[in-house]
């Protein structure tokens, strides 16, 4: 039995222990979060120039388009047009927010977002005029919305070169929507078929403000409505091999009792949109330790109790292997306002972006020290000490 099911170590105490000559796979994943997933940029942004590129990109929502810009270009423009998507995207400020107090801040915040539920995000989505659906009345299924999406599938057009992305030779790209009349979680996976447009604007669709997206005859809506963190995709890979998964969390799992009507908007969404990795995590545990047991006890057997066909079965449960966990979790509390994840001005984006670099250069570092060469303890989740409580966004 491991010795160790499950760990956390902080940047400071990670012991500093050499890897293995094989390189372990490098995995990316991205949550759902609107306008915080400006801060999977700034992650992604610390590990491109640290060459920690990874392997594998997982995304829901925001982190699905994140994820389909990383995948679906080159090296060498990948920064770019991840920048490029999110200015397009960001709305000018009032004020130079520089150069203003927290409270003058915030209240231009407020209204940059309050204009975003008014006219939409250039780029991203629209109000549809003259709205039957707004008014309780039947429209068809691709239209049950109270944005239209359309400018967002010329924004994903212009970012994501689809051709590049569906190369044998790319990061691969899982993004994760849920189909509609089922309710089941669906992964669309560049390993297993050629993702498309459509897959993404899918793993976006957050109802009712955007309408479900139909592939390949069914509509899904946005992933996120399931499992937001779309970690177990990962864990559950098969074959199993030595991985280092950074996984951003953009939502707080923990907080205050709320006691207002903003305070408890603002804790429902992040009750519903925090990461239940914990949970797949404890499921994937349970697994390994019952794999590398039968593996032990079948070399207990005497030899004339073993069938020819064990071999075969033993190697189908994989080789013993570690998961390292790296968790980035957004810090920015966005003045606890319910729609932070509808903040798309230029100032948060800019901020955030920033903290997502920061706060990976703490994780790679942490990475450094992650032993593969034992595979003992199944996973090791690694957690970020906390620096400061942050208020911004």
């Amino acid at each position: 039995m491991p010795r160790q099911a499950t760990a956390r170590r902080s940047a400071t105490n990670s012991p500093a222990q050499p890897k293995t000559k094989d390189k372990p796979r490098i995995a990316l994943v991205l949550q759902g979060g609107g306008a915080l997933g400006a801060y999977q940029a700034g992650v992604y942004q610390a590990m491109h120039e640290h060459n920690l590129t990874p392997d594998w990109v997982v995304g829901t929502s925001i982190g699905a388009i994140n994820a389909a810009i990383i995948a679906g270009n080159p090296r060498e423009v990948r920064i770019e047009r991840l920048r490029a998507f999110w200015e397009s995207v960001s709305h000018p400020d009032l004020l130079n927010m520089q150069q203003v107090p927290d409270a003058t801040r915030q209240l231009s915040t407020w209204f940059t977002t309050m204009d975003t539920f008014v006219r939409g995000v250039p780029g991203f989505f629209a109000p549809r005029p003259l709205n039957p659906f707004a008014l309780g009345l039947p429209v068809p299924p691709e239209e049950a919305s109270f944005y239209s999406t359309d400018e967002l599938r010329l924004t994903l057009a212009k970012y994501v070169d689809f051709d590049y992305l569906n190369n044998a030779a790319a990061i691969r790209l899982t993004v994760s929507a849920v189909k509609v009349t089922c309710g089941t979680l669906v992964n669309f996976d560049s390993a297993q078929q050629p993702i498309q447009l459509d897959h993404v604007m899918a793993s976006g669709a957050l109802p009712p403000g955007f309408a479900p997206v139909r592939v390949d005859g069914d509509l899904y809506w946005d992933g996120g409505l399931y499992s937001n963190t779309p970690l177990e995709s990962v864990l559950s890979d098969e074959p199993r091999q030595n991985t280092l998964c950074m996984m951003v969390d953009l939502w707080h799992a923990d907080g205050p009792e709320p006691r207002t009507l903003e305070a408890v908007q603002t804790r429902q969404k992040d009750v519903t949109f925090a990461s239940r990795s914990q949970r797949h995590i404890d499921a994937y545990l349970r697994q390994y330790q019952l794999r590398k047991l039968a593996r032990e006890l079948y070399e207990r057997l005497p030899s004339d109790l073993r069938q020819p066909g064990d071999r075969k079965q033993l190697a189908a449960l994989g080789a013993d292997t570690t998961f390292h966990i790296v968790r980035l979790p957004y810090a920015g509390r966005d003045w606890n306002m319910a729609s932070k994840d509808v903040n798309f001005s230029k100032g948060s984006i800019q901020w955030r972006w920033e903290q997502g670099y920061q706060d990976a250069l703490r994780g790679i570092e942490v990475s450094q020290g992650c032993p593969f060469d034992t595979a003992d303890a199944g996973v090791v989740v690694h957690d970020l000490p906390v620096l400061t409580e942050l208020s911004r966004g």
